[in-house]
């Protein structure tokens, strides 16, 4: 991140009220670090952090505000939202395992698709202005299984119950956008809504479970084989700095300009080789 944006982003930021569901998970860890340093007052809701996880590592609970409570509690979520009159919404909770979303698959429609409707319901009870970016994943466009980089007007889709509840939960998002949230009317309501995609990623603090590099230390670390999912699949991969520093300049850009950035908008790597993706 170049100095130039942290500029930029500390003077959205700085004193500024973040709302951040998610917060004890591993991505959303780092971005209430970075919220942190750009002089942000965060106020984080999320269920209890893993154990070992980077939130503990970092004393999350002493960045933040922290609201121990599920996303699928829709009364608490609007009183903490109705309460604290954010400036900016950042929705990340989710449940994110692919393989658990085949273990779980209810649970996982219940969080991810019904968490985002609450979230954008308990939104409603907020006052001022206020910018929300939803992040979902590169997994809502239907998987052509063919050498290309999906684009935002692709088709969405998903096979598995994670990806098609990220799909599922787009539908929402464009609901709430046209029924509740319509830009014709933002001088009246003053929500603008924008969703972010992105994918794999790396970076220290990630104890998740099928995370392939994660595997791969604990696999060195146990002296014991390293088992591959899909060894065939070539995925793009990116550090999580990246796609964090992009949810927070989106955020920025959408306050400044609703009507161009009230949208959804891809963050990958640079396009090298192929990037076939495949389920893990």
């Amino acid at each position: 991140m170049t100095i130039l944006m942290i500029d930029l982003l500390k003077s959205a930021y700085q004193n500024k009220k973040v709302f951040l569901t998610g917060h004890t998970g591993f991505k959303v860890a780092w971005m209430l670090v970075m919220l942190r340093h750009l002089g942000a007052d965060v106020r984080g809701y999320a269920l209890e952090p893993e154990d070992p996880s980077l939130y503990q590592k970092i004393t999350g609970g002493d960045l933040c505000q922290s609201v121990i409570a599920d996303i699928n509690d829709l009364e608490r979520l609007t009183k903490e939202l109705k309460d604290y009159q954010p400036d900016f919404v950042f929705h990340l909770a989710a449940q994110s395992i692919v393989r658990r979303s085949y273990k779980q698959p209810l649970e996982t429609f219940q969080t991810n698709i019904i968490g985002t409707a609450n979230l954008l319901e308990a939104v409603r009870s907020v006052d001022g202005k206020c910018d929300v970016v939803v992040i979902t994943t590169d997994k809502v466009y239907e998987n052509m299984e063919i050498d290309y980089a999906y684009k935002e007007q692709d088709k969405m889709g998903g096979f598995d119950p994670y990806s098609s509840s990220k799909a599922s939960a787009e539908i929402v998002i464009a609901s709430y956008r046209s029924s509740f949230f319509n830009l014709d009317d933002h001088h009246r309501h003053r929500t603008a809504i924008a969703v972010a995609r992105s994918g794999n990623v790396i970076g220290g603090g990630d104890y998740c479970e099928d995370r392939i590099v994660p595997d791969i230390i604990r696999a060195l670390e146990a002296k014991s084989p390293l088992s591959v999912r899909n060894p065939k699949a070539i995925r793009p991969w990116q550090h999580v700095l990246e796609p964090l520093g992009g949810y927070l300049l989106l955020g920025a850009k959408l306050s400044e300009d609703p009507k161009q950035f009230a949208s959804s908008f891809n963050f990958g790597p640079k396009i090298g080789r192929a990037s076939r993706r495949e389920r893990v």
